[in-house]
Formats: C-alpha cells, structure tokens, sequence
C-alpha cells in the first residue's frame, strides 16, 4: 500500500484516524501498532513476524540493559557511565540481530551473484553457487531496523531512557507514516512523545497541509519527471542533450519522489500527535558535497554520523583516519541503498568528494566561486553520482557515462527518443521543477502558519494531484526498494 493510492487516502486514512481518535489514550498506541501492522502485512503478511521478531529482540536487550526488571524500567543511565558486561553482550546482540537480519535479506543474493562472478572471471567453477532459491527482500527493513537497532545503542549510551510498555516500543518500530521509507526516526527523538504529547486542530492542519504537499511533489513533478528519466535510460543509447536532459530528469524525480515521501510522512505523523525531524533542507542549493550530504536525507546522514563515523574515531585521530572513516561511510551507507556494485560506487564518489574537500578546505576550488557557480556545479556532481544510482547494472552505467559525452553507439530508436521526451507536458514539468527547486520555500518552512491564501492553494494542489493520480497506473516511491 502507498500513500499516493486511493486506497490509502479514502479508505485506509480515515479508518486509521478514526479508530485512532474514537480509542481512550491509553489504547491509541495499540490501535496504531495494529493498523500499523496491516499497513505492512499488505503486500506480504509474513514480512510481519520478521519486524515483529526484531522488535521483540530489541525490547528484551533494551531491558537487560536498562538492568530493571522489577517494573522501574524508565531509569536513565548515566551517560559515559561503566557499563556490565551483561548490559554489553545485550547491546552486541540487539546490533548482531538487526545487522544479521538486513545483511541476510538485503546481501545474500548479491554476495551469490558476485562470488558466482568472480568464479567464471578467474575459470574456476569451482567457486560458484548453484542455487535455485532467491531471497526476497522484505519492504522498508533498512528502515525499521535501524530504527530499533537506534532504541538499544540510545539506551545504552544514556541518550534515551528505556521504555517500560512493549506495545508503546512496538508502536515506534512500526509506526506505518515512516515505516517504510523514513524518514529514519531514532528513539531519542520520540521517547518522550511516546510517553505524552498533545492533539491539537494546528498540528492537524498543517500534517494535513504536509500530506498534500507532498502529494502533490510525488504526483505532479517526480513522476513526469521519472518517465523522462526511465525513457532516456531504458533507451540503450541516447544523444549528449537527450542523456544530460535525462540525468536531470532522474535529479527530479528523486528529490521530489523521496521528500514527497518524507513530507507525507511528517503530515501523518502531524496527524497523530508526533512531530518528526526535517529529512530535507533544499540539498540541490548546496555549494559543496559536504553541504549536500547536511541537507539531503538528514536522518539517514545524521545516523551514520552519530553511529558509525563518531564511534569509529570521526576526526578525532587524525587526518588519515579521518579519511579513512569518511570513506568507509560512505561506501557502507553506498550498500545501505541496495546490493549492488554501482551502490558501492556511488558511495564511493561521495566519500571521495568529501574527502578531497576536507583535505582542500579553503583551497577548494569552491572558494574561488560565486555561489550560484558552486550551487551548479555541486549538482554537476552529485548529478554524475546518480548515473550509478540509476543505472541497471555497471555496464549500463558506463554505457550511459559515454553518452553524456557523446561517445554513444546510435541505435536505431534514438531518433524517436526526442519525440517522447520533448513533448510540451515533460519540458513544462522539467521547467517547473527547476523553479520549485531553486526558488520555491521548503513545505517545512511554508507550512509553519496556514493562511486562507495558503489553505486555498494547498486544496488546490490536493484537488489536482487526486485528478491527475487517477490516469496515473501504479507508482510507488523510489525507496521502497531500499
């Protein structure tokens, strides 16, 4: 089920809100889990007792290592503070658990496929596996594991204070606004909404103007946007502005697909009393990759900077470590999006860009720019980053990479290739999206106070986005797949 279907907003919404707001307070968490499981159990009921399973693991760790069992399991534990050797080993198997289940579910058929790979490279059959099965891997637990996994690290560290009610800990691994594609919602930023937080017809209003918004983001621009982009990388080969045309194309479609997804998000859980972090702040006005990676999935940066780069040193031990660390994130959050080569590559730009610009400081070329050229030329970059993003494989990447060049091979359909992607309808949308991008405020920014004007253009948006949705055939959000 996704959020722009109508499924989802004229039948499972309002029952949601309804069962939700008709239950007395103590019983909304349990209404929420329940619904929130079905939300789940839509497409494959048994990707339910998976999520379950590493909710329950994370709960029973967070309470050994809270070191209460007596019902007083809320106690705060002194941040820096020694740690027992039982309140260590259940960390180590909360964080086992959660990154042994995403590895196995996300990386197996990868780790088959390229050990099959390096065995026909070097002629040895020997190393090949011959197996008929596939893993499937089940929606959104990239997501919900590094949620839960979030809940026993906060715990343990002291930033959060243990949560006494399963189904309230059950209620924040599961909730179904951003169960699926974030944004990454950490424990210590909602344990105290958990245990308190107001109702009130403002909050509403304006989750409600988030929903449209972000409606309308997925509807009107990311999805035209995303047929140019699918028509010039299915093409096979393309000419140098039909390739770059359709690079821009995807940088579109992305942003406005995933911050149309966080967007919804942030409005249901306005919807539900919850108030969830900004997951983006304009990142194509960013004039450096290090700017773009403070701006563009901030909950997803922000955690691997707070619970990988931090723990493993950061910048505290030195420059060549520094690099070292920076690299390794970024490679490793590069395979956090998918199991593939051009995953790891793609990472691997970005920790090299970061890395060459740490190394530069003010040196960097971007120091001797005018904004608006370190704005176009931080997008050129991130831009060539996205091909591998795209891409179906590696040769497809490269092959795509020549043609942003013109070093193509033609093929006969490429003359009709101009005929799809420039019609009036995809350059007006393309148009359109460049001006929300550089010009238009944030929907976190807009929305802060809804005036009649604002409210009158937001049903606008709605009354669009629901008319156009209905010659639209099944679309769901790019990050589903991660």
């Amino acid at each position: 089920m996704v959020f722009s279907s109508h499924l989802f907003l004229f039948y499972f919404l309002p029952l949601v809100l309804l069962l939700y707001y008709a239950a007395p307070r103590r019983g909304r968490h349990l209404v929420l889990t329940l619904c929130s499981y079905w939300f789940y159990g839509w497409a494959n009921p048994l990707f339910v007792f998976l999520m379950l399973f590493s909710t329950l693991v994370d709960y029973v760790c967070g309470l050994f290592i809270s070191g209460n069992w007596d019902g007083r399991h809320d106690r705060l534990l002194e941040e820096g503070g020694a740690r027992t050797s039982t309140q260590r080993v259940a960390l180590v198997v909360a964080i086992v658990t959660n990154l042994g289940l995403l590895g196995f579910f996300k990386y197996f058929n990868f780790g088959v496929d390229s050990l099959n790979g390096l065995g026909q490279a070097f002629g040895v059959p020997g190393l090949q596996l011959d197996l008929a099965f596939r893993i499937t891997l089940p929606l959104g637990i990239s997501f919900y594991t590094f949620q839960s996994m979030s809940y026993t690290i906060d715990v343990f560290r002291g930033h959060a204070r243990p949560i006494r009610n399963f189904i309230d800990f059950a209620c924040y691994v599961s909730m179904f606004p951003q169960l699926v594609a974030g944004p990454i919602i950490r424990f210590q930023e909602v344990s105290e909404q958990l245990r308190q937080r107001s109702h009130t017809l403002e909050k509403f209003a304006r989750g409600s103007a988030f929903l449209a918004m972000g409606l309308a983001k997925k509807v009107l621009l990311a999805n035209p946007c995303g047929k140019v982009a699918d028509t010039v990388f299915d093409a096979g080969s393309a000419g140098i502005l039909e390739s770059w045309y359709g690079l821009f194309a995807y940088a579109f479609q992305i942003y406005f697909d995933f911050s149309a997804y966080s967007d919804m998000a942030i409005g249901l859980g306005l919807m539900l009393g919850f108030v969830f972090a900004k997951n983006f702040d304009s990142p194509y006005c960013s004039r450096s990759i290090t700017e773009f990676w403070r701006r563009w999935h901030i909950s997803l940066s922000s955690w691997l900077r707070d619970y990988l780069y931090i723990p493993l040193g950061g910048n505290r031990r030195g420059p060549v470590r520094t690099y070292i660390n920076l690299a390794l994130v970024m490679l490793l959050g590069g395979l956090w999006h998918g199991a593939s080569w051009n995953f790891v590559i793609w990472g691997a730009i970005h920790g090299g860009m970061l890395c060459f610009e740490r190394f530069m400081g003010r040196r960097s070329p971007y120091h001797f720019l005018p904004d608006a050229a370190r704005v176009m030329l931080t997008f050129l970059l991130v831009n060539l980053g996205w091909v591998f993003f795209r891409a179906a494989d590696l040769p497809a990447a490269v092959a795509f990479c020549r043609s942003l060049v013109g070093l193509a091979t033609p093929v006969p359909n490429e003359v009709l290739l101009g005929g799809v992607i420039y019609q009036p309808y995809y350059l007006a949308t393309f148009a359109i999206a460049a001006l929300v991008v550089w010009t238009a405020p944030q929907t976190w920014d807009w929305t802060r106070r809804i005036t009649p004007f604002k409210a009158v253009v937001i049903l606008a948006l709605f009354l669009l986005s629901l008319v156009v949705l209905s010659t639209q055939a099944f679309n769901p959000f790019i990050y589903f797949i991660f």
